[in-house]
């Protein structure tokens, strides 16, 4: 908030210079919110599908967390005055990559009762193939 009363203060001045920069933070504040918002959804994405692989089963109840977040996570990526995206596939991807620790140390909580640590989680699931299931889940138009 007080980047906007300093935005504000600086047009007024005329300090155009200053204000760009200003305005570049908050493009910059926004994109880090959108990131962290992505993030936090991909580790709940990849946590059921890490459960699913892992328990060789689903439930509704992990389906649908599924659907909600790729939901979204397609909402938050999507510009919505400007169009296009905030992540690319590219950067979409290595935000998938840096969760992807966070949902296996929480899987392996919740994958049969925390009956694996993470190490040995990590053992029964194949990585890749999630993240590239969380991909294609992510791009696809169809949620149904």
């Amino acid at each position: 908030m007080e980047e906007l009363f300093t935005l504000k203060d600086l047009l007024l001045k005329g300090d155009i210079s200053g204000a760009l920069i200003v305005v570049e933070e908050l493009e910059e504040m926004s994109r880090d919110d959108k990131i962290s918002a992505i993030s936090s959804y991909g580790v709940i994405l990849l946590l059921h599908l890490i459960k699913q692989q892992a328990e060789k089963r689903t439930t509704r109840s992990w389906d649908l967390s599924i659907k909600n977040s790729v939901w979204e996570i397609q909402k938050k990526n999507k510009r919505r005055k400007a169009g296009g995206y905030y992540l690319t596939s590219a950067e979409l991807r290595i935000a998938l990559q840096e969760a992807y620790p966070r949902a296996i140390d929480k899987a392996a909580i919740e994958v049969e009762e925390g009956r694996y640590d993470t190490a040995i989680l990590e053992e029964m699931v194949n990585r890749e193939e999630i993240l590239s299931q969380a991909m294609a889940l992510i791009a696809s138009d169809n949620l149904s």
